[in-house]
């Protein structure tokens, strides 16, 4: 790795919103959590932290709220998951990894998404995961050298695919049991902002 390769040293997010909220019952991700998008806990998780953000979304509404905050958005009518994963890839550009963060999880903690970036820029060629009881979950740095993998993914699958053919390089960063949860139905979303209340 050369001293002065910028791409060596640059740092990526995709956040993934592309999801149809059929389990929910709608566009989950419009939702109010805290008096603000549910969406938008993904953007304060991931601010500051990366070089590019991209947000890729099939929802005018939620590409509008990104570009509220400066956000990169890839406007979509796609439908699958790896269709996701590659417009969020193409978006980006080149950089040394990139963390596939998902729209859904509103604690997730800013200091696990920056530790999750820096643990990648530190250790070319790992895939880095949060982790709770050791039990991984997203969001998932991938090193640039399984770019083209994530690119050309069988259809409808996501990050997961490749990571599983990679077991000894996964690494995991350990985090709250609370952050990795997702919000799929409408009691998910009263149980987390419950607990995000309470604390």
């Amino acid at each position: 790795m050369e001293k002065n390769d910028e791409k060596s040293r640059r740092a990526g997010c995709v956040i993934m919103a592309s999801g149809l909220g059929r389990r929910f019952g709608g566009n989950k991700l419009l939702a109010d959590f805290g008096g603000e998008p549910l969406i938008c806990r993904a953007f304060r998780a991931t601010e500051g932290i990366f070089d590019r953000r991209v947000v890729v979304t099939r929802h005018e509404e939620v590409a509008d709220l990104a570009r509220g905050w400066g956000i990169g958005v890839v406007l979509h009518d796609l439908r699958l998951r790896s269709d996701t994963v590659r417009l969020g890839l193409q978006a980006v550009g080149e950089t040394a990894g990139c963390l596939f963060c998902p729209g859904d999880q509103p604690l997730l903690r800013k200091e696990t998404v920056a530790a999750l970036a820096a643990a990648g820029l530190e250790n070319p060629g790992a895939i880095w995961r949060p982790a709770f009881q050791g039990t991984p979950g997203s969001p998932v740095w991938f090193p640039r050298e399984l770019f083209p993998e994530l690119m050309t993914l069988p259809p409808g699958k996501g990050g997961g695919f490749v990571a599983k053919q990679y077991p000894g390089r996964v690494r995991t960063i350990a985090a709250g049991a609370e952050e990795l949860q997702d919000v799929d139905s409408p009691e998910d979303l009263l149980r987390l902002l419950e607990w995000h209340t309470g604390r």
